[in-house]
This record gives structure tokens, C-alpha cells and sequence, in this order.
């Protein structure tokens, strides 16, 4: 259900912003919230009555919404291209 600690630093080191960047960047931000939405989404799938992790995964979903908006204001084109590379849609 949760990701381990070699596959975020791999979706970190895969969507980080510059060298130094260790999971802080907004879009490496986004792109583990992803991997974590994924998950939980296949966790719902399975036990529909976990309200629980539905509230959780309704929290997760927002603050990737609010960081998307976030990303969408500062550069366009960026947002773009990181909703392209995680198989968002709009």
C-alpha cells in the first residue's frame, strides 16, 4: 500500500529540479503524491469501506491539485510537461 524508500528516491531523482534538489521541489512533490495516489487508489479498489484512507486519499488528491495550480501559475510550459510525464489529465 506504501511506497518504499528506494522507489521515492527513484521518482525523486527522476523528477528533481536540480542537483541539489532532495524530494523538496514542487514536482517532486507532485510526482510522489502520484505514486502514493496510485496506490491508495488500488487499496479503494479492494476495500471500499476503508473510510479512512478514503479521507486520506481525498487529503493527497487536494494538495496535488493545489501544487498543480501552484506549477500552472509559475510556468505554463512546465506544467505541461510534467502532466504529459505523469499520465495526468487536465
Amino acid at each position: 500500500m506504501s511506497i518504499t524508500k528506494t522507489k521515492k528516491t527513484e521518482i525523486i531523482n527522476a523528477f528533481k529540479s536540480s542537483e541539489h534538489d532532495n524530494g523538496g521541489s514542487v514536482e517532486s512533490q507532485v510526482a510522489v503524491l502520484t505514486e502514493r495516489i496510485r496506490n491508495l487508489t488500488e487499496h479503494m479498489k479492494k476495500n471500499h469501506k476503508d473510510e479512512h484512507s478514503k479521507r486520506g486519499l481525498l487529503m493527497m488528491v487536494n494538495r496535488r491539485k493545489k501544487l498543480l495550480a501552484y506549477i500552472k501559475k509559475r510556468n505554463a510550459d512546465e506544467y505541461e510537461e510534467l502532466i504529459k510525464k505523469l499520465g495526468l489529465r487536465k
